[in-house]
Parts: C-alpha cells; structure tokens; sequence
C-alpha cells in the first residue's frame, strides 16, 4: 500500500534535517515504487489517492515508474474514492482502476475560462498600461482588452488541443480505448456511478475499503499480507536527549559534502526574482527562487570535484528579465567544468526556458508546458480609482523620466519608448539566446510568446527528449560513465539560524501578516490545492511589477479541470 495525500514537492525542505519533516517528494515516491519493483516477496502495489493533488506532469513522471513497475510482471491498483480527470489520467497507467462503494466520476474533458478585465478596469477608474513584445504574449489581452484578440484565440486553441490530445492518449492507450469509446464514456461520467463507471471502461470495480483485502485475495488467489510502502523522507539530526549535542547542532549547518560520485539536481523552483530566493511566506509554499541563491549555489556546484553533472530541473513561469539572464550566465559558467542538462517539470515558461536553453539537452514531460518566449511590461494607472474614492495622489518628480514610476498616471509616448525599446532589447537578446543554444530553432514558428506542450515543442526543436527526471538523470549518469552514484538536490539545506529568521523575521517586519495569511487560506481554499500552486506563482509574478516594468513571465495562469 503506498498512499497518496497532498501535493508532492519537488524536493525536501530545506530545514527537513532540523524537523525531520518527512513528507515525500516525488522523486520519494518514484523512488518507493521502484525499490517496490525490485523487492521479489511484493506481488501487487496498491496506490491509494487520498485527495493528492498531482498536476499532471507529475502524473506523467509517476506513470512512467508505474510501468516500469508493472513491466517486472507485477499489478498496480489505483483505490481512490472519486475519480475526476487525474484520478482517472494515472489510473491509466495501472492494471485495476478501484472506487470506493459509493463514490462516483466527474469527468468531462478539460475546461479553461480566462477572464477579461478591460471593462472592469473602466468601471473601477484604473487604467491598464501594457506593453509585449510577441503576438501571442497574451499579456495585453487580460488587462486591455474585452475579448481575445483574434491571433491569441487561435493559439490557445491550438494549445488546449495539443493538452487535451496527450492527456487522451494516455487514456486510450491505458484502458485499450479508441477514441469514440472515450468520448461515450466522458459523456457518462458526469458525477457517473460506479455501475456507469464501469460499464463506461474508465474504472474496473467499486468496493468498500474493508473489503479490499478480499477483493485483491480473489484476484492473486491468496490471503493477502500488507506492507506499507513509505517514501523517504529526511530525519532529524537533532538528538534531543544530548542537549549539547543538540545546541551544537542548533548551531551549524548540516554537512551536505558529496561522499562519492554524485549527479546534483538543481532546482529553479517557482518564480524568478532578482536577489536571494525567498521562502514561502504569506502566499504558500513555493515562494520564489531567486539569482543570488543560485548563482551562490552554482559555485558550490562547480567547486565539488565528486558532482559529475547537473541537471537543472526547472519549474517555473518565469518572472525578472535581469535575474533569468543572471542565471543564464551561471549555467554557462558551470557548463565550463561540468555537463548541464536540463528537465522541465510542470512549466519551463518564458524566463524558465531562458534558463533551460542554458543546459546543453533539455528533457520534458509530453504535457510539460514549454516557451512564452517573449516580453511583458507594464502597469495598472489608478488616478481614476483614486479620484472615484475621493483619494488626492500628488506625485513630484526629478529627472528626465522619473515619471515612469508613477502609479497613478499611464506612460506618456516619451517613456512608453524607452520601455518599449529596452523590451525590445531583452527580446533579441532572449531570442538570441535560444537561437545560438538551439539552432535549428525556428524563431517565426516557436516565438512571439507562444507555448507548448512538450510533445510539440519536441517537433519544434525546442526540447531534445520527452523524458522525466529519473530519465534525465539516468542517461546523464550513463553518459559520464557512472554505475553507482548519489543523487543530491540543490540548494542544499539551511542552518537553524535561516529557520528562526524565515520563520518568525516575517512575523515582526510585516503587520500585514494577521491579514495575508487568512487571504491566502482563503484563496487557497477557493481555488483548490491542485490550482493553488500556479495562482500563487500568477500573483506572486504580478507583484513583480512594482519593481521590474519588463518582465519575463508567462502571463496567463492555466489551470485545467
């Protein structure tokens, strides 16, 4: 039995050696599923779902385990007491699909909505002041306009089919479907029961939980013995009934020293920002990874002769021009001394793949969401607000075009220029960038702020390899030679002076925090854990805006239900 809850981090927490958090990565639970797969007295793994919130990439990244566990001639069992669209997308990649007595599917497809601001901006006096450099950015299109200009209605389109059609493909190919059989089965699936579920083909048997074991019993024709299947997760280094030990523990760092040849995975985990990565804060795990951080980390990278490799694992939508080109630099800094290949998990989008097209191959997962090359600047002009609300705003400026920063006023042509031209700038440079990397790139087709799915970026050129984490990592190990090897995550762990700050420092600098955080419960709640993550990364790139008027990020927040 492995069990499923939650979301699942990319990679520990960096105090999980000071509070023994044990909660599983995916590369933990990918790893508990092969060491499952390897383990002759095992026969069948049941994967039980209890409200995981897994995007899809990640389920994509767990299918593959899951068959390279079923391949060793063992069953996989999905138990899970509601199917919806990702409960059914890995189930596909099992032998049993199992539903509580009771429960039901909501199924239908995939759904977006986008939202449209420009008349609500009107009513509420505020004045959208936007400028991309690339059709299809999308940018503009939220803030200025009533409706999708015509170029971006077809391009997402486009897009949605390209998700649609992979995550069909799985579907098909798992349950031995065609494609009219899904669609019947889709159209029966709307809050189905189990009966319907099953004679749909998208489930294989609906039982109450107690009897499972009976359930499986009759299937391998034996009484059934459990083993809990626990992903690793860190243990405290604290010993608690030494308190000299544990002050002097209190006091360090923990050794993170490669003991033999290692592949390091580097992570550029949420949105990018200029400085040192900042924790999670009020707006929920994640918070944001920052250019200092990483290029502090590259250098510990490259002084450690027994690292072999990196693989940059990317998840993020982008954000800070200057810190993605800061990072860019460090990449090419590293690859001087070490191979950096790269693997996109749920996103590398816009200042994400300027980073990417620093490692010398990119890996990504079919339904990875790959490009946004292009650039966004902007601001949201409130003197109509401020007006409406009886609020006198007097600005004084000095200097030439220190108006710019004006809050209340929308650009005039002399500074609408300048900031055009110097995103016009980070443009070529950032085309540039993926042009020399990837030359068989063609700009006309893959820029101008599209993106993809990771099998059409494949077609393009954009990406080397549909592959995972463990794929990346295990042919960039092959390639160097290696047979037995340690696999670290960068950067490393914090000491527990870094805990105290970035645990109660926000609470004496910010008087807001009584306010944000029930805001951000409370979005989070509306929205749903699965969704939670890449609102997050939206808002937290839109504040980005106060401080950096030209941007790459990816501007739209796809969430797909």
């Amino acid at each position: 039995m492995l069990e499923l809850e939650g979301s699942l981090t990319e990679r520990p927490s960096p105090f999980a050696w000071l509070t023994g958090d044990t909660s599983p990565t995916l590369r933990s639970v990918i790893d508990a599923i092969d060491e499952a797969a390897n383990d002759r007295s095992m026969d069948g793994l049941v994967v039980r779902l209890k409200d995981a919130a897994l995007n899809t990439a990640q389920i994509e990244e767990l299918g593959q385990a899951m068959d390279n566990f079923r391949a060793t001639g063992k069953k996989i069992h999905i138990f899970a007491e509601f199917y919806m669209g990702q409960e059914i997308l890995i189930s596909s990649f099992a032998d049993e699909a199992i539903m509580q007595s009771g429960g039901a599917t909501l199924f239908t497809g995939l759904h977006m909505e986008e939202m449209y601001l420009a008349d609500m901006f009107a009513w509420a006096g505020i004045e959208p002041d936007y400028i991309q450099v690339g059709d299809y950015k999308g940018a503009s299109e939220a803030y200025m306009n009533a409706e999708p200009s015509p170029a971006w209605d077809a391009h997402l389109d486009s897009f949605l089919d390209s998700m649609y059609e992979t995550m069909r493909g799985h579907i098909m190919s798992g349950k031995d479907m065609s494609g009219a059989e899904l669609d019947d089965a889709m159209r029966t699936a709307f809050l189905g029961s189990g009966s319907a579920a099953i004679e749909s083909g998208l489930i294989d048997a609906t039982v109450d939980l107690p009897l499972l074991e009976a359930h499986l019993a009759d299937q391998y024709g034996s009484e059934i013995e459990w083993v809990e299947v626990e992903p690793e997760g860190a243990e405290s280094q604290i010993d608690t009934s030494n308190p000299f030990a544990m002050f002097s523990i209190l006091s360090s760092t923990p050794d993170y020293t490669p003991t033999r040849p290692t592949i390091a995975v580097l992570h550029i985990d949420g949105v990018i920002m200029d400085g040192d990565s900042q924790p999670a804060g009020f707006l929920g795990q994640g918070g944001s990874v920052g250019s200092r951080t990483i290029r502090n980390t590259i250098e510990t990278i490259r002084d450690e002769d027994l690292i072999k490799g990196v693989v940059v694992r990317v998840n993020s939508p982008g954000g800070s021009a200057i810190a993605s080109e800061v990072m860019w630099q460090g990449l090419q800094r590293l690859a001087e001394t070490k191979p950096v290949w790269v693997s996109v998990g749920s996103m590398a989008a816009s200042g994400g793949y300027y980073i990417a097209v620093g490692g010398d191959k990119i890996y990504a997962n079919p339904s990875s969401i790959v490009g946004s090359i292009g650039v966004v600047g902007g601001k949201l002009a409130t003197k109509g607000l401020m007006d409406k609300v009886h609020v006198n705003v007097v600005e004084r400026s000095r200097g030439p075009i220190a108006g710019i920063m004006s809050a209340t006023a929308p650009w005039n042509e002399t500074e609408r220029q300048v900031v055009r031209e110097a995103m016009a700038e980070t443009y070529e440079q950032f085309v540039g960038r993926v042009t020399t990397a990837r030359p068989n790139v063609d700009p006309s087709k893959a820029a101008e702020g599209r993106i993809f799915v990771g099998s059409d970026a494949l077609e393009l050129n954009m990406i080397d390899e549909i592959g995972t984490l463990a794929d990346a990592v295990g042919d960039l190990a092959e390639a160097q030679g290696l047979s037995r090897y340690d696999i670290m995550d960068y950067p490393g762990p914090k000491g527990f002076e870094e805990f105290i700050e970035e645990s109660f420092g926000g609470l004496i600098q910010s008087p807001a925090v009584s306010i944000e955080l029930p805001l951000a419960a409370m979005i989070e709640k509306a929205v749903g854990p699965h969704a939670w993550p890449a609102v997050r990364d939206g808002i937290n790139a839109m504040a980005l805006m106060r401080d950096r008027h030209v941007l790459l990020t990816s501007p739209r927040v796809l969430i797909f239900r």
